[in-house]
């Protein structure tokens, strides 16, 4: 069992920047895959980058070259440091880890003004 919760979320101009921490209640080097999933107004929830246990990252291509997801196993923690935000990219982001079932955090509002 393991709690996720993200925390850094708030509201930023068009071109600014935030970074999202995802604070695991145990460690977290077992955790294979994690990732940061987002649910833009009105939309379904969707794939935003996953990084593995040995660092190797993806991305959607809406973020590629300007999110960067992390994660540093010493602190528990991931992270998603998110550049030249647009207001495309407004949303609820979502924490997630697989370890043998699905675990998500209770989500942090993003809101992105032009």
């Amino acid at each position: 069992q393991v709690h996720l919760v993200e925390i850094g979320g708030g509201s930023v101009q068009a071109g600014g920047s935030l970074r999202l921490s995802c604070v695991a209640s145990r460690s977290i080097v077992s955790i294979n895959t994690m990732a940061w999933y987002r649910q833009p107004p009105g939309n379904q929830r969707e794939l935003v980058a996953t990084i593995d246990s040995s660092g190797g990252t993806n991305y959607a291509n809406s973020v590629k070259g300007r999110f960067t997801i992390s994660r540093d196993n010493a602190d528990n923690t991931m992270y998603l440091l998110m550049n030249s935000l647009k207001p495309e990219d407004t949303a609820v982001y979502y924490c997630y880890g697989w370890s043998y079932r699905d675990y998500w955090g209770q989500g942090t509002q993003v809101t992105v003004s032009s």
